[in-house]
């Protein structure tokens, strides 16, 4: 599958320029950019969107609006474009069985309520290229989250679709434990950090007490400003002062985060074997607009396409798991209904425990499709119907990446705080650490919700992540994350 904007790959279409590693006849071309923004390493800032704000878990009870419609505007389907399902093909299940669930509860979708997903679209970029649907609306002004300077992927704030009053559920706050630094002088920052490195030997505490305590979209204006004031690149001088996991986290913290998770993911599935760990860590926990916008740092530095990558290292079900992932059409309109969700835990239990097999097919469509809200009360249907939790199912019927895929997802949506405290308590555990995991989480979360996830490993697992950190790491690399973690 290519992507609207997307080089054709050799040999695809007459004419089309082939790749190896970079297209004959120049780069792609990229968008027109304000000279006067900043960033790293191509002076041109690269940012993440805030994730998506998860519901809490239990939600409230909500429902579509009862007049037979959902909210107009336009949107999911796009207007013109096909319900789902397609008004062609067959419902689900095939109409030549028996109608699921039984007939008294109506078929599914109900014939009466419309097209489900609602006709609500997730809001996306609407500056055209890798990082926007066609058919989305643009986005609405307003609402949380980054609020930065365009890039090469199209720097934006996140903001959700609202739900109608009373259908959406109430959200968790979120603490980071690295916030923008106020006031701030990127000039005087690239200095402390030019006479850190000046001479002999390093002040590496300067270096943490600098890098650790600003964003990284600051962080990317210090190393503009220490090049234009310089001439040199920071990132290359740091390298050549620091060793180790505290430079390998050094990077890490310097890297525009849309490249750092493509890095992250192309690493995973470069050479002999997959790091599914990875995959499953940054896909089944993201919202569509940051998936798109990893996807196309992903085809800017790699040429190629993400989801032709993960075809390529990944089998079977989890390879189509990946997959729908991969493409971020995952409803987010935040609506419920409670009665959607008893079908849907029906038909998870139908296509898993009540009978011989796995239809893989049914849990992938629900999970990878059903908005966050609507998911928890699935998950609450499927417990009270059967008497136990999901995850009992998905360990039962599914194992290995597949197994690991689903349960990500279904506790990153109950808890994703709780899911991120078990990822940081397992870089960790045993002999050895998992730098690289650890250096990872901890870099991402401390600007997204590192408090929570500090007194979720504290209730978890009896001793403050602090401690974990300290007993497991060593020299400035401690140091370095502790503070981001708030702890220094």
């Amino acid at each position: 599958m290519s992507y609207p904007g997307y080089p054709y790959q050799q040999g695809s279409a007459p004419g089309a320029p082939p790749y190896s590693h970079q297209p004959q006849g120049g780069a792609p071309s990229y968008p027109q950019i304000n000279p006067n923004s900043f960033g790293y390493p191509s002076n041109i800032p690269m940012q993440m969107p805030q994730p998506m704000p998860m519901p809490a878990y239990p939600p409230s009870t909500g429902g579509y609006p009862s007049s037979g419609g959902y909210p107009s505007g336009g949107g999911y389907p796009p207007s013109g474009g096909s319900t789902f399902p397609p008004s062609g093909g067959s419902t689900y299940p095939p109409s030549g069985g028996s109608t699921y669930p039984p007939s008294a509860a109506g078929a599914y979708p109900p014939s009466g309520g419309g097209v489900y997903p609602p006709n609500t679209y997730p809001t996306v970029p609407s500056t055209g290229g890798y990082g926007s649907h066609p058919n989305a609306p643009g986005a609405p002004p307003g609402g949380h989250g980054y609020q930065g300077s365009r890039g090469p992927y199209g720097g934006f704030s996140y903001t959700q679709q609202s739900s109608p009053q009373g259908h959406a559920p109430s959200r968790p706050k979120k603490t980071p434990t690295v916030r923008p630094a106020n006031p701030f002088n990127p000039t005087e920052d690239a200095q402390v950090l030019r006479k850190a490195m000046k001479g002999f030997g390093t002040d590496e505490k300067a270096i943490i007490n600098v890098l650790a305590r600003r964003t990284n979209e600051q962080r990317l204006q210090i190393a503009m400003q220490f090049k234009t004031l310089f001439g040199k690149d920071l990132i290359k001088d740091l390298k050549s002062e620091l060793t180790g996991n505290f430079e390998n986290l050094i990077v890490a913290m310097m890297t525009p985060l849309p490249e750092f998770y493509a890095k992250e993911l192309h690493d995973a599935m470069s050479g002999a074997g997959t790091d599914e760990d990875v995959l499953i860590e940054v896909l089944c926990t993201m919202s569509n607009r940051e998936i798109m916008v990893i996807r196309e740092a992903y085809h800017k530095l790699y040429y190629r396409s993400l989801e032709s990558d993960l075809k390529g290292d990944t089998g079977g079900t989890f390879k189509r798991l990946m997959v729908s992932l991969c493409n971020a059409y995952r409803d987010e309109s935040m609506i419920t209904d409670q009665q959607r969700a008893l079908q849907d835990a029906q038909a998870l239990l139908q296509a898993g425990e009540l009978r011989l097999g796995t239809d893989e097919s049914t849990f992938n469509m629900v999970l990878c499709q059903r908005n966050y809200a609507q998911l928890q009360l699935i998950f609450q249907e499927y417990a009270r119907i059967t008497g136990h939790d999901i995850e009992k199912a998905i360990k039962n019927e599914f194992s290995g990446d597949s197994e690991d895929a689903l349960l990500a997802i279904v506790r990153s949506i109950k808890n994703q705080s709780a899911f991120f405290a078990k990822r940081l308590n397992k870089s960790m555990k045993g002999l050895g650490t998992n730098d690289r995991q650890l250096i990872r989480l901890v870099v991402v979360r401390s600007e997204i919700d590192m408090e929570e996830i500090k007194r979720e490993y504290q209730a978890k697992y009896g001793e403050s992540l602090a401690d974990a950190i300290k007993g497991d790491c060593s020299g400035d690399y401690k140091k370095c994350l502790l503070a981001l973690i708030g702890e220094y």
